[in-house]
């Protein structure tokens, strides 16, 4: 149509056209109008899968990640959770920002560590209603526990005077760990219900001092059996996690492998990680796996 009508008709369907475009700003449009705006909307949505299919076949428009979580994270255990020691971050804040940046979602977290903390004194914890409450709230949970369980043999072990392996002292220390473990585990999964979780329980690289420290303090032959009642408590930590379903987290291969000697690992005591153990353990757990979509 080329004559006076369609010239006519043009003109109208270009007015038509900038009402659409300036309804953005919230104007009420005539029904006819509006009627014309809807038309135009359908057009643009019917024909919006087409173009999309195209540029995604041609490998215009890339595919977002798909968001999991929001994560809230509670950390339970001893000092080294705790961050005692080092005056920097400690790793359950680290993991949380990591976490926080691989996911793309929101992530809290909620550390409940405390410094002296043995398996018992953790049971006992989570009898309590504050703790109870933070596990039901929580579907990522870490544990690190049991080094303080031998706390009192130290002197015995480091001194060579805890029998033929340097380890027979502890036998009932090694039997009430494994017991008292599985008792922690089975609580935080009965009081997460049928609450989706994961649970990642760490080993240790030492359950006494290491690196300089220890040489200075214990020597050699000192290290050398702490390190031997390391892989035996961290072989207990390791098949209870297992076997209750849990994730385990080789802190001692961890810092083994960092390629750097423990002591730069460690803070002035020999015994806590400094700021870059924190680091180092932090990544060791997202290492070992992302958290299960919530």
């Amino acid at each position: 149509m080329r004559g006076p009508i369609g010239v006519a008709l043009a003109l109208l369907t270009m007015a038509v056209v900038a009402v659409v475009l300036r309804s953005g700003s919230g104007v009420a449009l005539p029904g006819s109008v509006r009627s014309a705006q809807d038309a135009v909307t359908d057009a643009v949505t019917n024909a919006a899968p087409t173009r999309m299919a195209t540029s995604a076949a041609a490998g215009a428009v890339p595919r977002a990640p798909a968001t999991r979580g929001p994560y809230r994270v509670l950390a339970l255990g001893d000092s080294v959770p705790a961050g005692s020691v080092c005056t920097c971050r400690p790793f359950p804040q680290i993991y949380g920002s990591l976490l926080r940046r691989r996911r793309a979602t929101s992530v809290a977290v909620d550390n409940l560590a405390v410094g002296g903390l043995d398996t018992a004194g953790l049971i006992r914890q989570l009898g309590r209603a504050r703790y109870a409450d933070s596990v039901r709230r929580s579907n990522v949970i870490v544990v690190t526990i049991g080094a303080n369980d031998f706390g009192d043999h130290h002197r015995q072990v480091v001194d060579g005077r805890c029998g033929g392996g340097d380890t027979d002292c502890v036998a009932d220390e090694v039997h009430a760990l494994r017991a008292h473990l599985i008792t922690v585990l089975t609580r935080i999964r009965a009081l997460r219900g049928s609450g989706r979780t994961t649970v990642l329980v760490t080993g240790y690289w030492n359950v006494f001092q290491d690196g300089d420290v220890a040489v200075q303090q214990v020597g050699q032959t000192g290290l050398t059996a702490s390190r031997r009642l390391t892989a035996r408590a961290n072989a207990v930590i390791q098949s209870v996690s297992r076997a209750e379903g849990t994730t385990y987290v080789d802190l001692f291969k961890a810092f083994d492998r960092a390629g750097r000697s423990l002591t730069s690992l460690l803070a002035s005591d020999g015994d806590h990680p400094n700021a870059d153990g924190h680091r180092l353990i932090a990544h060791a757990l997202l290492d070992a796996g992302l958290p299960a979509a919530t």
